[in-house]
C-alpha cells in the first residue's frame, strides 16, 4: 500500500509541476496571482479539514513514536491525514511553492502502516512503534527508490536507535515497498547517473570547502525554519490565511527574480547539475533556499528533502567555479551531501541517499568525510536537529488534552494507563 501510494503521489506531483510551468510559460507574472490564491486555499483546508497535515510530516511521525497511546497517535497518523497530505501537497506544487513530496511520503507511509495495524489489532503493543518506523522507512525507500537510505533514516533520525524486536518489520516493509515501486516505475536512479571520481590527493580541499560551506548554510536554513516557525506561530494560529497569502506573494517574487528556477521541487535543476547537462546562475542556491524557507513558514503541507538537495547541487555548481582543477560534477555531489547533512543533521542518511540517487560509489569516502564535517559545522549553528525540535512542538500540542472536570480520566488518559499496564507486566493492578 505504501509503495502504491508513493508511486501515485510521485505521478500527481510531477503533473502539478508541469501544469504550473505551463502557466508561467504564458506569463512570468501570473504567479503573483496564482501563488497567493492557491496557498490561501491550502492554508484554509489545512486548518479546517486536515489539521495535523501541515509541514513536512516527518516531525509528526517522530512525535507519534514518542507517544504511548493510540488515541494520541491517531491525531497525527490517520487515513484522513493520508488524503490531506497528498492532496494539499499537490495543491502546494500547483502554487509554485518550493516544497517536496518525499517528507510527506514518510508521513503517509507511517499513517498507512499505523492505521492498518490498528485494524489488524496486533496483540504486541511494541509493534505499533515498529509499524510507524517501518512506514516511514518504506516511504523514503519508495519515494527515492533508495531502500538503504530508508532503513538508515528510520534508525538514525526517526528512532535514533536499532530495535531488534521491530527490525524484521522495518526491513520487510522497505523491501516490499521498494519492489512495488520498481515493478511499476522500473529500476531508476532519482538524479540519473554520474561517474565522477576524486583522487585522494585532491579530495581534501573539496571536502573541506564543501563541508564547511554546506554545513554552515544547512545549519542556517534549519535555524531560520525553527526560529521563524516560533515567531510566526501566533500569527499563523490567528491569521493563517494572511500569512499564507503574504508567503505566496513572496514565493512569486523570488520565482520571478530567479527566472522561474526556484518554483517546485527543484528536481529537474538538480538533475541537470548532477549529470553535467546544464548550468544555473550563481544566485540559484541562495534564492532556492529563501523560497524553501518562505514555503515552509506558510504552514502548508510539503517537505524540504528535494528542495534541500537542489539547493546543495546549486551550491556545488557555484563552488566548482573556484575549484577549477576538480571535476564540477564531483563537487556537486559533495555539496549535495554536505547541505543535506547540514539541514537534517543525519550524516549517514545524507551519504547513502546521495550515493543511491546518483548511482555513484566512487565518491563514497570523500562524501562521508564531507557529510560528517558538515554535520559538525551545522551543530555549531543549530544545536538541535530540526525535525526533533518540530516534533517537540507537536508533542506539546497533543499533550495539552485537559483532564475531565468531574475528576474522571479522559479517553486518552485511560488508554495510556492501560497501555502502561500491558507494557509493564510486573505492575500490580
Amino acid at each position: 500500500m505504501v509503495g502504491l501510494v508513493a508511486v501515485f503521489f510521485a505521478d500527481v506531483s510531477e503533473w502539478a509541476n508541469e501544469v504550473f510551468h505551463s502557466w508561467i510559460a504564458r506569463s512570468r507574472y501570473l504567479p503573483l496571482i496564482i501563488s497567493p490564491a492557491i496557498l490561501i486555499l491550502v492554508a484554509w483546508l489545512t486548518k479546517r479539514v486536515f489539521p495535523g497535515s501541515q509541514g513536512s510530516g516527518i516531525p509528526q511521525a517522530i512525535a507519534a513514536l514518542e507517544m504511548r497511546d493510540d488515541s494520541s497517535r491517531a491525531k497525527l497518523l490517520s487515513v484522513r491525514i493520508v488524503l490531506g497530505k497528498v492532496a494539499l501537497t499537490v495543491l502546494g506544487l500547483l502554487s509554485g511553492a518550493s516544497i517536496g513530496r518525499e517528507g510527506p511520503t514518510v508521513h503517509v507511509g507511517a499513517s498507512i502502516m499505523f492505521s492498518l495495524g490498528r485494524l489488524a489489532r496486533f496483540p504486541l503493543h511494541y509493534l505499533d512503534r515498529g509499524l510507524i518506523l517501518a512506514g516511514g522507512a518504506a516511504g523514503i525507500a519508495a519515494a527515492f527508490n533508495t531502500p538503504l537510505a530508508g532503513i538508515v533514516f528510520a534508525i538514525e533520525e526517526m528512532s535514533q536507535s536499532f530495535e531488534e524486536r521491530t527490525s524484521g518489520t522495518l526491513l520487510t516493509a522497505v523491501v516490499v515497498a521498494g519492489v512495488t515501486t520498481v515493478a511499476i516505475q522500473g529500476n531508476y536512479t532519482y538524479f540519473g547517473t554520474t561517474s565522477a571520481e576524486l583522487e585522494l590527493g585532491r579530495a581534501w580541499l573539496a571536502v573541506l570547502v564543501c563541508g564547511v560551506i554546506g554545513g554552515a548554510l544547512g545549519g542556517t536554513f534549519s535555524l531560520m525554519l525553527i526560529r521563524g516557525s516560533k515567531w510566526l506561530e501566533p500569527l499563523r494560529r490567528n491569521k493563517p490565511l494572511v500569512i499564507a497569502g503574504v508567503c505566496g506573494l513572496a514565493i512569486a517574487i523570488i520565482g520571478i527574480v530567479s527566472g522561474g528556477l526556484t518554483y517546485g521541487t527543484g528536481y529537474n535543476e538538480a538533475k541537470q547539475l548532477v549529470t553535467g547537462t546544464g548550468t544555473l546562475g550563481d544566485a540559484y542556491p541562495y534564492l532556492k533556499l529563501l523560497a524553501s524557507v518562505v514555503s515552509y513558514l506558510s504552514g502548508i503541507p510539503g517537505g524540504i528533502f528535494a528542495p534541500a538537495l537542489a539547493t546543495g547541487a546549486g551550491l556545488g555548481a557555484h563552488i566548482a567555479q573556484y575549484l577549477t582543477d576538480i571535476p564540477s560534477t564531483a563537487i556537486v555531489v559533495l555539496a549535495m551531501a554536505a547541505y543535506f547533512a547540514g539541514v537534517v543533521q543525519t550524516p549517514l542518511t545524507a551519504v547513502i541517499i546521495v550515493m543511491e540517487m546518483t548511482d555513484n560509489q566512487g565518491l563514497l569516502l570523500p562524501t562521508m568525510a564531507t557529510a560528517f564535517l558538515a554535520y559538525l559545522v551545522s551543530r555549531m549553528i543549530c544545536p538541535e536537529p530540526i525535525y526533533r525540535v518540530l516534533a517537540k512542538e507537536f508533542l506539546e500540542h497533543v499533550n495539552k488534552t485537559p483532564e475531565a472536570v468531574d475528576g474522571t480520566d479522559t479517553e486518552a488518559q485511560t488508554a495510556a494507563r492501560k497501555d502502561k499496564d500491558v507494557v509493564n507486566p510486573d505492575r500490580v493492578v
